[in-house]
């Protein structure tokens, strides 16, 4: 295993380009300076500056839009077999970098190598997957009537947006991306503005492997400005978005006047349930990753943990120990479990809860304070005492923070862990076979999981319901997004046409 000091060296070699010539936006395999000049990119490990950035804007999104118009028809026509060789080509070029993917992805995002280094091999798996659905993509049914036969078929809806987060940027891109160039879909991708290295590793990597200039358009921007003008554009035909509600709202309305599809993966604030019953050690195991890894910031953390009073005062005993025992570090250290928060805006968001918690009368059992001075840095942190009705346990805090409610019966935890307004994830710990049966169809939530923490696999559909979002990754959910559905009948005979003004 790599040490930190050989981390740090890697990384600078890695980072040395980008301090040279900056990030550019990519626009049909050119190179272009943002319309509003740069934006400085830094690191939330100790704040210092990383490099500059192409701050595109409305005129960089309508050039994008444009190449990726231009760029479609060629890429909606190729062979599927020769589509496939390319994203498999695009996977193996991941994992090809997927060292410089992840050290990258650490210092841009203070995410810790513990986890990152495994991110882009999952990425590699995202286009590996996709690749692997190429030929069957457009495949419809025969559905046969009286007197036609009926042949369903699938069709790329176009060039697309994908506006993706901070949190798992490189991941999370291939996520979306994967299926839409799968599909036969152009792109138009606007990372986040705090992470913007590894997208443009992506558009490096996928280039390299073949991809036709113009398929894949990186522009990087602001929400307000490279955003906006991406979901009111009017040739790109659908917008796929990971992030938080309320700008998925926002989405929703600037894409309206050109009828944009949307596929929205927004908030949680997701409860674990664990019934006396549980395996206890497991279910410990199980809420400490789901909250305190990926620095907490991932929309299906179990932020809400339901406990049952009969073993409460047990669990918490345990869970604060091991809380209190999590080590908070440098990201590059492969020994480190929890890093820095991306940006000073979300480090003052996040803790902020800590005197909220105060404010409602909770108790701040573990953490609750900030760590060091160079960085973004706070302890894992603990709120008991708590109740369902607080703003810490009804807001999306995004961040290694866990509030600790208890319940009584089950019909309790059920109303509890379904009064919320978000419905991404559940997880439920009982050995009562029913219980998990009645409990998981009763559960308002797209994502359920039964005696296990949050297990990603690929073809089942990945979506929330209530403010959590619209749509579903993942499988053939995701081309039933980024394809359109058509339908053509044959007559297979001299069936009657009823006839208007015949003599």
């Amino acid at each position: 295993m790599s040490t930190l000091n050989e981390n740090i060296t890697k990384l600078d070699g890695f980072l040395e380009r980008f301090r040279d010539g900056g990030i550019m936006n990519r626009i049909a395999g050119q190179d272009v300076f943002g319309a509003d000049g740069v934006f400085q990119n830094t690191s939330p490990v100790d704040k210092s500056y990383i490099c500059d950035v192409a701050h595109g804007t409305a005129a960089d999104i309508d050039a994008a839009a444009n190449a990726a118009s231009d760029a479609f028809a060629e890429w909606r026509d190729m062979p599927a077999l020769q589509r496939k060789k390319i994203l498999i080509k695009i996977a193996e070029g991941i994992e090809a970098r997927a060292e410089e993917i992840a050290l990258c992805e650490c210092w841009d995002t203070g995410q810790t190598y513990k986890f990152m280094s495994k991110a882009a091999l999952r990425g590699a798996e995202n286009f590996r997957y996709f690749a692997d659905q190429v030929v069957q993509a457009r495949d419809g049914q025969q559905l046969q009537s009286p007197t036609l036969m009926n042949v369903t078929t699938r069709k790329p809806i176009g060039p697309v947006g994908v506006i993706t987060p901070w949190n798992t940027p490189f991941m999370l891109s291939t996520w979306k991306i994967a299926p839409a160039l799968a599909a036969g879909c152009t792109v138009v991708h606007k990372p986040a503005e705090a992470s913007p290295l590894t997208a443009r590793l992506l558009v490096e990597i996928a280039e390299a492997a073949g991809l036709p200039p113009g398929v894949l358009n990186t522009v990087n921007g602001f929400g307000e400005g490279a955003g906006k003008a991406l979901c009111e554009h009017p040739k790109i035909k659908a917008i796929a978005f990971v992030g938080e509600s309320a700008t998925g709202s926002l989405i929703t309305k600037q894409g309206a006047d050109t009828l944009k599809r949307n596929h929205l993966e927004l908030g949680g604030k997701n409860p674990v349930i664990v019934f006396d019953d549980a395996d206890l050690d497991r279910a410990l195991d199980a809420v400490i990753f789901m909250i305190y890894s990926i620095n907490g910031e991932r929309c299906t953390s179990s932020s809400r943990l339901l406990v049952q009073d009969t073993i409460r005062e047990e669990f918490e005993a345990k869970l604060i120990a091991r809380v209190n025992n999590i080590k908070v570090g440098h990201p590059l250290d492969p020994k480190t479990e929890i890093g820095p928060l991306v940006t000073e805006e979300h480090f003052n968001k996040v803790t902020s809860y800590f005197e909220i918690a105060k404010e409602d009368g909770a108790t701040i059992a573990a953490g609750g304070v900030t760590v060091g001075d160079e960085g973004y840095f706070i302890r894992p942190t603990l709120f008991t005492n708590a109740t369902n009705q607080m703003r810490i346990a009804q807001e999306e805090i995004f961040g290694p923070v866990l509030t600790s409610i208890p319940f009584r019966t089950e019909e309790e935890a059920l109303e509890m862990a379904n009064d919320i307004d978000y419905g991404l994830t559940g997880y439920v710990w009982t050995n009562d076979l029913t219980r998990a049966l009645r409990f998981t169809e009763a559960l308002e939530a797209g994502m359920i999981w039964v005696n296990s923490e949050n297990v990603r696999h690929l073809p089942t559909p990945f979506g929330g319901v209530k403010a959590s979002g619209i749509g579903r990754d993942g499988g053939d959910w995701s081309f039933e997004f980024y394809m359109e559905q058509k339908h053509i009948g044959f007559a297979t005979g001299q069936h009657k046409i009823t006839k208007l003004g015949a003599l």
